[in-house]
């Protein structure tokens, strides 16, 4: 995975780099400060605490189906919602994602989201590549 030492873990789905911030600092870096405008950003809804998720994407493609739901169940095992069967998370762009003045670690706003329901589940899997 590449990923000691880092603040966020790293996977790959279908050759896809998936970035998974470990703490609510690291959330902020990896949102605001190393995802770029056209990367998706993942996040499980309701204000739930956990882990930003992104799915890089420097060539500006669509991200197919199963990457985003992949991506989404990561998002759900890293929070505190990891028990339910399924789990609503928001995605959006990282041009959407932005940080109200003196919101605390991890807090973001977007502009503008859609969402989806997936099971939770962890990214130390075996990848299907």
């Amino acid at each position: 995975m590449g990923s000691k030492g880092r603040p966020y873990r790293t996977v790959r789905v279908e050759g896809w780099e998936v970035l998974i911030g470990r703490s609510s600092q690291d959330n902020d870096y990896l949102s605001l400060h190393l995802a770029e405008p056209g990367d998706l950003w993942l996040h499980v809804a309701g204000g739930t605490p956990g882990s930003h998720v992104v799915v890089r994407n420097p060539d500006g493609l669509e991200v197919p189906r199963s990457v985003l739901e992949r991506a989404a169940a990561f998002a759900g095992w890293y929070s505190k919602a990891r028990g339910a069967p399924r789990v609503e998370v928001h995605y959006c762009h990282a041009r959407d994602v932005s940080k109200p003045r003196g919101a605390p670690a991890g807090l973001v706003e977007l502009r503008k989201w859609k969402s989806l329901k997936v099971a939770p589940a962890p990214a130390d899997e075996p990848e299907d590549e």
